[in-house]
């Protein structure tokens, strides 16, 4: 069973910054994607950016550009810098990881709130 946990989630004003993290009980490059994804009250969720074990990067358009996905092997972390928030980022952030086989798992969540 893989467990990801993710931490950094907060409150903070439009334009600020906060970084979420997602720490995996296992090597992160044992998947072959990892991604964070978000859902917002009333809507469905959403891929935010995703990282793949061979450096392909991707982001959702509405992020580009504010938004950094990276990872640390060494931690088993994976990362999402958030910068120039929005009071639409609003949401619940998840971690996903993938393996090949397309089984994967979920993290519990973190919130985001940007306050306008």
């Amino acid at each position: 069973q893989v467990q990801l946990v993710e931490s950094g989630g907060g409150l903070v004003q439009a334009g600020g910054s906060l970084r979420l993290s997602c720490a995996a009980s296992r090597n992160i490059f044992s998947f072959s994607i990892m991604g964070w994804y978000r859902q917002a009250p009333g809507k469905q969720r959403e891929l935010v950016a995703t990282i793949t074990s061979g450096d392909r990067i991707n982001y959702a358009d509405s992020v580009k550009g504010r938004f950094t996905i990276s990872r640390d092997s060494a931690k088993n972390t994976v990362y999402l810098q958030m910068d120039s928030l929005k009071p639409e980022d609003t949401a619940a952030y998840y971690c996903n990881a993938q393996y090949l086989t397309r089984l994967d798992y979920w993290g519990q969540g973190t919130q985001v709130t940007v306050s306008s």
